[in-house]
């Protein structure tokens, strides 16, 4: 991989008939950072996560993942690849400790070290209760602490993350952190998919908001307030402002309030 890029997306295409999911759009991901990918629902987050897998094909652009094209080298990314889905994508007829050794049997890891691993983690999200219990009685944020043990237990080179921190509580959501914090000082990358502003503005070293399929704007919180316009201004509304939402929302908060007093 040239200069430590471990994601290269280059005039990414991505149609559904007349739906333009992903109309375009580039970015790169370095080894050492988190990248965020920002949007509101349906702007093509996941549409684009799922072209990097090579879950889907593009219509046209150019794609690498950790040097590797997607269409061609799908098995080898997913070997090096810790994936984390918005919706927990997991056996639930097994349990924990099941999933883990079956984990650990297919990606050809060392049993004993594998099963120590999942138990430390499991330990450290507060999660040994439910470590024989079936998945499929569990609560979401427990379902998700079992993905992202699954996704980090071959240690990775890169992290998709799409919601990761979905159902987590706050000591969970702390320990995740300081996963991610390990796995970048290892020399990993993540990319991080959110609809939480605090949490991209806190964990994200560069940004990349997409809307409509298109990136209305990339790179620090300081290089996107600038694109904005908005020197100053926290996340949410630099956001708002590169998604052409600001507008809109002004608008409701101006007939919330003058309904609200006029009830008074």
């Amino acid at each position: 991989m040239k200069n430590n890029v471990m994601i290269s997306v280059r005039d990414l295409k991505k149609f559904f008939g007349e739906v333009k999911a992903v109309n375009g759009i580039s970015f790169d991901v370095y080894k050492g950072e988190v990248f965020g990918l920002l949007g509101p629902n349906g702007a093509g987050k996941t549409t684009t996560i799922k072209l990097l897998l090579g879950l889907l094909e593009p219509n046209e652009g150019e794609i690498e993942v950790l040097g590797l094209d997607p269409e061609r080298d799908e098995i080898k990314i997913k070997s090096r690849v810790g994936y984390v889905s918005e919706e927990p994508l997991i056996f639930k007829s097994l349990t924990p400790k099941d999933l883990f050794n079956f984990i650990a049997s297919i990606r050809q890891l060392d049993p004993i070290e594998a099963s120590e691993k999942a138990y430390e983690y499991m330990e450290s999200l507060g999660a040994l209760d439910y470590y024989q219990q079936l998945i499929a009685t569990l609560s979401h944020g427990n379902k998700q602490k079992i993905q992202v043990i699954a996704a980090i237990l071959h240690d990775p080179d890169l992290l998709i993350l799409d919601e990761p921190l979905a159902g987590l509580d706050a000591k969970s959501v702390k320990v995740m952190k300081e996963i991610l914090d390990i796995h970048l000082e290892k020399g990993g990358a993540v990319l991080f998919s959110t609809h939480i502003m605090e949490v991209a503005q806190e964990l994200c070293d560069r940004i990349g908001i997409i809307n409509n399929g298109k990136l209305v704007g990339i790179g620090t919180i300081d290089e996107l307030r600038t694109q904005a316009d908005k020197i100053g201004a926290n996340l949410e509304d630099v956001f708002l402002r590169l998604t052409e939402q600001d507008k809109s929302v002004e608008e409701i908060v101006k007939r919330l309030r003058k309904s609200f007093n006029n009830k008074r």
